[in-house]
């Protein structure tokens, strides 16, 4: 034991390692579920922490799996990517977004989720002293890894004041010349807030001006409500010379454990992550990607995900607005951000969100996601599991009653 604790990496903590540990938000909170689960084991849990689509992958994609994963041809390994992936790819792109005049060599690369493409991209352009500018609340791969390689992170916090979106003229100068890459994640996850054609607009033009490389994570991009049609950081005339995209089949398509994403980005762009992706891993299973190029010819599969989750939001905004959460419909994602209680009539008092999570579950066996990085917030998802319209009510209405019964003070 003592000869291994000599090798760890400082990354990892060095001697400290497993000595001393955080423990994780989500760990933490999938204990308390439990141990909730055990207390009151004759109530089903109400669960609105999970970040993932209630339904399986539809079933034509799973017929193509099926077909192509016995095909001899498929066998070998894929490495950067199929063709027939890459087209469909390019196809999306010009449906969905309205992008025009990509070659689907030159501008796509497939990645094994976008989860594994994040944490490659700092290899790619970070040398130790580099700065990233990245949004918080927020996903924490490339961060994690761009200290990995002796980079820096500078927070871009995401306040309700402004919309959720970072405030790029508190930023200073002495910063925006170290930064090497700037991490954006719309639609976002937790807030719910989408991306504006003005706010991409001014943020290629502060990379422009000072050579920074936007990462823009659009894991939910599609996922959009009423009149709010999905857009692109590529749709900025421009982009196409600062921002590599990420898009991800697991949100829009229920396709989270397949593990298939691509990169949209400029030649050179492309050709960087290639370089990384080549010694990093030997590409998706070949009829993975087959299976990934016919969803994304089937938007229709994007549709019906997102008319169900504006429906179910449609019923959460209104229960929460009446037990009384300041509670807005987002925009995109399947998440609704709220704002905590001060408490509950009986005096207890919160201090902050994790507090108001553990609470809600121990109480009324709800589970939610508490984020306290700006301000103290409760992230609610609408992937409950409800095999029809009518269990879905009745799941609201008993969602509504727990709620109520807690009397919480705003």
């Amino acid at each position: 034991m003592y000869f291994l604790e000599d090798k760890i990496a400082q990354r990892l903590g060095g001697k400290s390692f497993g000595k001393v540990s955080k423990e994780y938000k989500f760990r933490k909170i999938k204990k308390t579920k439990e141990e909730a689960i055990k207390k009151y084991p004759f109530i089903s849990l109400i669960d609105l922490g999970v970040g993932e689509p209630d339904l399986a992958a539809d079933e034509r994609v799973v017929s193509i799996l099926s077909k192509e994963a016995g095909k001899p041809e498929n066998r070998w390994y894929a490495d950067n990517g199929i063709l027939e992936f890459q087209e469909a790819a390019v196809q999306y792109l010009n449906k969905v977004y309205g992008l025009k005049g990509l070659d689907p060599n030159e501008n796509i690369l497939h990645g094994i989720g976008t989860k594994s493409m994040l944490a490659m991209l700092p290899a790619c352009f970070i040398n130790p002293g580099d700065v990233v500018l990245t949004t918080i609340p927020g996903y924490p791969i490339l961060s994690s890894n761009t200290q990995y390689f002796g980079g820096e992170i500078y927070p871009l916090p995401l306040h309700e004041e402004n919309s959720f979106y970072p405030d790029f003229t508190a930023i200073p100068k002495s910063i925006l010349n170290k930064a090497k890459l700037l991490y954006l994640n719309y639609p976002n996850n937790p807030t719910g807030q989408v991306a504006t054609y003005d706010f991409y607009q001014e943020a290629v033009s502060i990379a422009l001006q000072y050579g920074i490389v936007i990462v823009s994570d659009a894991a939910y991009g599609p996922i959009t409500f009423d009149d709010h049609r999905p857009i692109s950081l590529f749709s900025v005339p421009d982009a196409s010379h600062v921002g590599i995209e990420l898009h991800s089949l697991s949100k829009a398509f229920n396709m989270t454990g397949w593990r298939l994403a691509f990169a949209l980005g400029s030649p050179e762009m492309i050709k960087a992550y290639s370089a990384i992706k080549d010694t990093t891993d030997s590409g998706q299973f070949r009829a993975i990607q087959k299976a990934g190029a016919f969803a994304l010819q089937h938007i229709d599969i994007i549709e019906a995900n997102c008319q169900r989750y504006s429906r179910r939001m449609d019923f959460l905004i209104e229960i929460l607005q009446e037990v009384g959460f300041k509670a807005t419909k987002p925009q995109g994602t399947f998440y609704c951000y709220v704002p905590i209680p001060k408490g509950t009539k009986s005096g207890i008092r919160f201090t902050n969100a994790e507090e108001v999570a553990t609470h809600i579950l121990e109480h009324a066996l709800i589970s939610t996601v508490p984020w306290d990085d700006v301000g103290s917030y409760l992230r609610l998802s609408v992937t409950f599991e409800a095999k029809d319209l009518e269990s879905e009510k009745e799941l609201l209405e008993e969602l509504k009653r727990r709620l109520l019964s807690l009397e919480l003070v705003f």
